[in-house]
């Protein structure tokens, strides 16, 4: 079942991170796979553009499936392989409800994150305004405040109840991903203890961003946070 799925993807990408850990998690290993490089422009490849027309990582096809959006194609994925591998939806509805709540609310970390590590590549030089950047990082801080307040709550290591879940997908690559890129663990101690809780996983530990592994050097564009 494997054999019919293809995924293109980039090495980081959190979105791209994402599906690859459902694979991993609901048993789906042999699939189809082409690591792309950003940097080389090949996510505007002809292959990409035919399965993605917006020319963005990831491409996702399972038979005649796309899904390009990750959250739709890892709800695609529990949802075509309930009985295999992990159960990544709780069946209790307060933990399903808060798994979604936290799911869905790692769109509007991922962008405040974007707006901060991405302003001078999609801002032009002459546009841009300290002010701006200001406003950005001050929107940042607070979002990452919010998530440590809620890993304060937490009884257990999981986002959404006392299992691994959808809400963990969607956000661990979020969170290795600010702190690969400098945010302070002394400084929010429960995010990251729970992203080094998880690192050994083996679905993450797995699909661990290859081009991390060759170059383990952090950047500091968060330090300050």
């Amino acid at each position: 079942m494997a054999k019919d799925m293809t995924l293109l993807w980039g090495s980081g990408s959190p979105p791209c991170w994402r599906i690859k850990i459902v694979l991993e998690e609901k048993n789906l290993q042999g699939y189809n796979e082409k690591l792309l490089a950003f940097e080389k422009m090949e996510h505007k490849s002809q292959q990409v553009m035919d399965m993605n027309p917006r020319g963005q990582l990831p491409a996702f096809k399972h038979g005649n499936n796309i899904l390009n959006e990750s959250y739709a194609a890892c709800l695609y994925l529990e949802s075509q392989f309930k009985s295999q591998g992990t159960k990544l939806i709780p069946d209790c509805p307060a933990e399903q409800a808060l798994m979604y709540q936290r799911m869905f609310e790692g769109n509007t970390f991922g962008q405040k994150m974007a707006d901060v590590i991405y302003y001078n590549w999609k801002v032009p030089e002459g546009e841009r305004h300290d002010s701006a950047v200001k406003r950005n990082r001050e929107a940042l801080t607070a979002e990452v405040k919010l998530w440590e307040g809620y890993l304060q709550k937490l009884s257990g290591p999981y986002l959404a109840g006392k299992s691994f879940s959808l809400a963990d997908v969607a956000m661990h690559p979020s969170i290795a991903y600010i702190f690969r890129f400098g945010l302070s663990e002394e400084r929010y101690p429960k995010l990251a203890a729970y992203y080094n809780s998880l690192k050994e996983r083996p679905s993450i530990k797995a699909t661990w961003p290859p081009t991390w592994l060759e170059n383990s050097q952090e950047q500091d564009i968060l330090k300050d946070i």
